[in-house]
């Protein structure tokens, strides 16, 4: 079967979905552009694309945490992926959280579910 990603539908990029691939945990969703993907496959090591920055992003190229690629799955529609990494320095979101999705619903309030793992202060000066 050809590993072909169909990056016309959503003008040129795919949503990728991190997941922790010890403990299943979700751990971000981001965007890859053709030459994101083509990078990871490459590197072995999470390239994304980043939308605010209009530019390639190498996961951990400021924080050093970065996300060691051990599985890859893609949907029967060929335009998302899902991505099991090894997540190097125990976070992925650039808050200083193990997960993006550290905040939680509760009684109608948002709430810090998680423990701060880095001060983004400090990694990112």
């Amino acid at each position: 079967m050809e590993l072909k990603l169909d990056f016309k539908k959503a003008g040129g990029l795919i949503p990728v979905i991190a997941q922790d691939y010890a403990t299943g945990e979700v751990l971000m969703l981001a965007y890859i552009n053709e030459e994101a993907w083509t990078k990871t496959l490459e590197t072995g090591k999470m390239t994304y694309f980043s939308r605010s920055r209009n530019k390639l992003w190498l996961k951990g190229e400021s924080s050093g945490h970065v996300q060691i690629v051990k599985e890859i799955r893609i949907d029967c529609d060929s335009d998302t992926v899902l991505v099991k990494v090894e997540q190097l320095g125990g976070a992925a979101c650039h808050e200083g959280y193990k997960s993006c999705f550290f905040r939680k619903v509760e009684n109608g309030k948002l709430n810090i579910a998680d423990k701060l793992v880095f001060d983004p202060k400090e990694v990112y000066k």
